[in-house]
């Protein structure tokens, strides 16, 4: 999968970066090198999903798909 991400240099020193596709993704750093560790992390976590959180039918089912 590619994002897109957007970076901006922070008013009070360092980075922060947003990813369009993912509403409400967004991170900082201090560093170049900090904030693009910090991007895969948060595209993660906002695209993780506790399956034991979710209802489902009986007859649903669950599956992990690669774009």
């Amino acid at each position: 999968m590619k994002l897109k991400v957007v970076i901006h240099t922070a008013e009070e020193g360092g980075f922060w970066a947003e990813v369009p596709a993912i509403p409400g993704c967004a991170t900082q750093g201090d560093t170049f090198e900090e904030l693009l560790q910090n991007i895969y992390e948060a595209v993660d976590g906002c695209l993780s999903v506790d399956e034991a959180d979710l209802e489902l039918d009986s007859d649903a089912q669950i599956v992990e798909i690669a774009v």
